[in-house]
């Protein structure tokens, strides 16, 4: 219903995710914001297995779509479950800091209501998890 149109901007350039907007509905691990900055995520394993626990953890997550999927990088659509709105959410992994860098942001509407930094912090404690029994 209030999915929006997916942003031109993703991806990763120059060993960046892109900035947040001037709007309190994002989280960027990248970013110098007070508002919109997040710690990475971090991973002990090799870089294909910590992508690879990643993905387990995204495909876990309810209403949930990869849509892009590379050695380094995901991008996954997460929907609410009332209205339909999309946040776009990306992850680079920086093999030389064992980094996961994320950004969550939505695709509509002005607040999130903390919606994207807490989806970011269970992710980040699943992802924990899941490598603490590798």
């Amino acid at each position: 219903m209030f999915a929006g149109k997916r942003p031109t901007n993703l991806g990763v350039q120059n060993g960046s995710l892109a900035p947040c907007p001037n709007t309190p509905n994002c989280v960027n691990s990248q970013s110098t914001s007070p508002t919109c900055q997040i710690a990475p995520l971090t991973y002990t394993s090799t870089a294909t297995q910590a992508i690879a626990d990643l993905k387990t953890v995204i495909q876990n997550l309810e209403r949930t779509t990869i849509v892009t999927e590379r050695p380094n990088y995901l991008y996954a659509e997460f929907k609410s479950a009332l209205m339909g709105y999309v946040d776009d959410v990306e992850f680079y992994l920086d093999e030389v800091q064992q980094l996961i860098h994320v950004r969550s942001a939505s695709r509509l509407g002005k607040s999130d209501l903390g919606v994207n930094r807490k989806r970011i912090e269970t992710i980040r404690a699943k992802l924990q998890a899941l490598q603490s029994q590798g």
